[in-house]
């Protein structure tokens, strides 16, 4: 069958060790099923992997990819929880010891016609959704969902700041604060992107480092060292900042003094459970929010879309389809 390769490591040039080829079929151990993939998404932790974030020398080549919405044997519609693990009975899958994802610990991949999946990380794909759609939102969606109502408590009347407009979590973000009654403002270096922004119901779209209207809430930063210092000025006293990624770099000043005179808190943050997914999915149904696609590509047409992703261009999400 075919699939999307991290052939090998290249750090200085991940679109080097990206391949599309020919791979064995996948076989399901007991307690997991091969379902056909009709549609997967592509995001950053695949750039990450093929710069040797999260997989070594060892583990490759692999199939790269998190996320996919396809079909099982039996013929159910489904979309596969990206989170794998053992976590203790009633502990957040999200802090188990051994959590990771779909790609990395020698776990193949969604980027692929088909895959291994545990049955337990089958949700029935939301009613109304097309497969392209429900594969946006294992990582994304669920990220930002997780976000924006667990670890910043976000509740409708209050303000949040979403830091790079355009990416997959950001433009998540943006959906579903705004179905949630937030006051979502955002930045990006991009005039388009911010006048993009503006039209899916951003309260305001701002450069880089500018200052707001007033401080907000909240902060959801996955871009770290570039952004970290205008995250953490934006806040009101008390407020919140959630880190989900670190795109610019993991290694930015803490700016303690801010910290404990404004008493701020910074809560990091990785996907979400099982629980919220569900969560998340109703909530898309009942508000009837659906995911923004930003392209689609084949499969075997990967490389160009991955080219998109790591020039930055996209505003939603980039999608493959075997």
């Amino acid at each position: 069958m075919l699939a999307a390769v991290c052939a090998r490591i290249t750090p200085d040039d991940p679109l080097a060790g990206l391949e599309i080829r020919d791979v064995p079929e996948p076989t399901a151990p007991d307690g997991w099923e091969v379902i056909a993939v009709r549609a997967a998404a592509i995001n950053h932790h695949d750039l990450f992997s093929l710069r040797g974030i999260g997989v070594t020398k060892d583990e490759v080549p692999i199939i790269l990819g998190t996320d996919a919405a396809g079909v099982t044997a039996d013929g159910r519609e489904v979309v596969a929880h990206a989170v794998l693990g053992n976590p203790e009975p009633g502990e957040d899958e999200t802090l188990a010891a051994d959590f990771h994802v779909f790609s990395e610990r020698g776990v193949p991949g969604s980027l692929a016609e088909r895959m291994a999946v545990p049955t337990r990380n089958l949700l029935p794909k939301p009613a109304g959704f097309s497969f392209v759609e429900a594969a946006c939102l294992p990582v994304a969606y669920l990220t930002a969902y997780r976000m924006l109502f667990n670890r910043a408590g976000l509740r409708p009347g209050q303000s949040v700041l979403v830091q790079g407009a355009g990416g997959g979590v950001s433009t998540a973000a943006l959906l579903l604060g705004n179905a949630a009654g937030l006051v979502v403002y955002v930045t990006s270096r991009s005039e388009e992107k911010r006048a993009k922004a503006l039209e899916l119901g951003a309260a305001g779209a701002f450069a880089p480092g500018s200052r707001l209207p007033h401080r907000v809430d909240a902060v959801l930063d996955s871009v770290g060292k570039a952004t970290w210092d205008h995250s953490l000025k934006s806040l009101r006293t008390g407020g919140t900042v959630v880190v989900a990624g670190a795109t610019s770099g993991p290694d930015p000043s803490a700016d303690l003094s801010r910290m404990f005179w404004r008493q701020l808190t910074v809560r990091g943050s990785s996907i979400g459970t099982r629980d919220e997914f569900r969560e998340m999915c109703a909530f898309l149904e009942q508000t009837g929010v659906r995911p923004l696609i930003d392209s689609e590509f084949a499969l075997s047409d990967a490389q160009a879309a991955f080219t998109r992703l790591h020039d930055g261009t996209e505003f939603g999400k980039i999608v493959l389809i075997p």
